[in-house]
């Protein structure tokens, strides 16, 4: 592991020690150029998964782009440890001058450091552990000219923060239980890998937030296009083989979890994590979903972990704008008081910080919000063609109502949502009565919906939780949340099931974890649609779905329960 370090001049002239501030990355340099995966193809590549053996291998094959790097070796340098008085970024300029000392790494198979990049997996996990051993006297470390250097001028107490694969980083060597790491600040940062890249058994992307409508940049994105990013020019010769191993393994056909997924699962780990943790997350965060904070938060909780959440309501990223300011003080009190011991009071504030729509921010007692309860809306129609509704009680009439697949051609969000008065072939929508008064999620909602796909043997599932604007009015819709679902998982994401043509099943999914108010006035609605253009991998247009209203529902996470809807 290469890593540069910044610290006091007094550690050296006064022998003063300090803590560190650790940042690890893959993101250091020497980048390699990769190509998404197809996601168009005729039909799903899971449609012939309980075919003939041929067919499923046919499916494999298509389901697998090859990808052209660069050829040319670059030289790297030798060194392992590195004393700078500047380093790139702010972390050294912000938190040198505090009293700290700042160490950035480069994570294995990255930049300067040995090793093939396996994306998240236990090598890269115990290369992070590596410098925190050495930080505490447990591991030998050399600078540039071979000479063996010991960290005599720390305290050993480290605390790391990051931003995206930089904040994930720290939550896989959380879950080691190293000795020396005392606390952990994830930003937008990934809890597992299965859920960055998968949903319920669905091949599903993160969305690339630079993008415009309907123009997703990571759409085909795996963990071997990352590999390959990161990796650079060494995964041509000496990581060759990484690749193709990543590809296997990964399993771009079914979906399913496996021992792949799970080495790359921290959220099963966090009963073994003995630092504090402050997380920080956007609500509105579709690259790193709100599922990677929210899981990770709930575990903690149940295990009693020392933990803070700062959520504000962007996307990928830490907070901006006027939240920036209030951030940096609390991380900044929060690394004073585990690393330097200061009774600083920031364990007593409250726990979470939220911000809101309009940009405000408030400090409450936990999160989900505390009174938080699952309140089920039933489905409902009065015809087979027509919008439905969304209610406490559900009407009891049985019908079926039906739409086709076009997602290949339409954006969800810039067309699917839209009109809601209006019935459209490739979509269905359900809408609550004008609400009262304001009505606030918190946590995460699940839908439960009666389908059958009528013409295929595979199909992609979406749920979209829409805010619709007063009857009357020119607001346009706001996509609130999201979630998908393969229907060959419908029992388990470990394991794809035979679909049957035409043939109800009882599906359930969750949607992305959100904290959101809907103002009086407005309509909650709920629109099911089948390939979601930006996140899932897309067949061609034409399969068939059927629900029925009469069994289906979403439950949301109302702060007050059914009562507070005034439905």
């Amino acid at each position: 592991m290469r890593i540069q370090i910044s610290r006091p001049a007094e550690t050296e002239t006064q022998g003063f020690k300090v803590p560190v501030v650790f940042e690890h990355s893959p993101y250091r340099g020497d980048f390699g150029p990769a190509e998404n995966h197809n996601v168009d193809f005729p039909v799903l590549p899971q449609e012939n998964l309980f075919g003939d053996r041929a067919a499923r291998a046919r499916s494999a094959r298509a389901a697998r782009t090859k990808r052209t790097r660069a050829t040319s070796a670059r030289a790297r340098a030798r060194a392992r440890l590195k004393a700078r008085a500047n380093l790139p970024g702010s972390l050294d300029n912000y938190y040198v001058p505090r009293g700290y000392a700042v160490v950035l790494g480069e994570s294995i198979g990255t930049f300067n450091s040995d090793g093939c990049p396996t994306v998240g997996d236990r090598v890269e996990t115990l290369g992070t552990k590596a410098v925190i051993d050495w930080l505490n006297g447990r591991a030998r470390g050399f600078d540039a000219a071979g000479n063996e250097v010991e960290a005599d001028w720390t305290t050993g107490a480290v605390g790391m923060v990051g931003v995206s694969y930089n904040g994930t980083l720290p939550n896989q060597v959380a879950t080691t239980g190293v000795e020396g790491l005392e606390t952990i600040i994830p930003i937008s940062a990934i809890s597992s890998w299965y859920d960055y890249y998968r949903a319920n058994g669905l091949v599903v992307a993160p969305h690339s937030e630079t993008q415009g409508v309907g123009d997703n940049g990571f759409l085909g994105e795996d963990t071997d296009v990352l590999a390959s990013f990161i990796g650079g020019s060494r995964m041509d010769d000496r990581c060759a083989g990484t690749i193709p191993f990543l590809v296997d393994a990964q399993d771009r056909v079914t979906g399913d979890w496996s021992p792949f997924w799970e080495a790359r699962d921290y959220l099963s780990k966090v009963d073994r994590i003995r630092a504090s943790v402050f997380v920080v997350h956007g609500l509105n965060d579709w690259n790193v979903k709100t599922k990677a904070f929210a899981e990770w938060w709930y575990r903690l909780a149940r295990l009693g972990i020392p933990r803070k959440i700062w959520l504000h309501n962007g996307g990928h990223g830490g907070p901006g704008g006027t939240g920036a300011a209030a951030y940096k003080i609390s991380e900044n009190r929060w690394f004073d008081h585990w690393l330097f011991g200061v009774e600083n009071g920031i364990m007593q504030q409250p726990r979470a910080t939220i911000q809101r729509e309009d940009g405000s921010y408030s400090d409450e007692p936990d999160w989900p919000a505390p009174g938080a309860r699952s309140a089920t809306l039933e489905l409902s129609a009065g015809n087979a063609t027509d919008p439905g509704e969304l209610s406490l009680h559900s009407s009891g009439r049985s019908l079926t109502q039906s739409f086709v697949d076009r997602g290949r051609v339409l954006d969800t969000d810039d067309v699917l949502i839209q009109g809601p008065d209006q019935a459209r072939s490739d979509r269905l929508v359900y809408r609550t009565a004008s609400l009262g008064g304001d009505v606030r999620i918190s946590g995460t909602p699940e839908v439960t919906l009666r389908m059958s796909v009528d013409n295929r043997n595979a199909a992609n599932l979406t749920a979209v939780l829409v805010d619709y604007g007063a009857a009357g009015s020119a607001d346009a819709p706001v996509m609130v949340t999201r979630g998908w679902l393969d229907p060959q998982n419908r029992h388990s994401i470990s394991r794809s099931q035979r679909l049957r043509q035409d043939k109800l099943y009882r599906f359930e999914w969750d949607l992305q974890p959100d904290d959101y108010v809907f103002k009086a006035g407005h309509r909650i609605g709920l629109v099911v649609v089948s390939t979601d253009h930006d996140y899932t991998i897309r067949p061609a247009p034409g399969t068939r779905l059927s629900l029925s209203p009469s069994q289906s529902s979403i439950s949301l996470p109302v702060v007050g329960g059914g009562g507070a809807l005034g439905l």
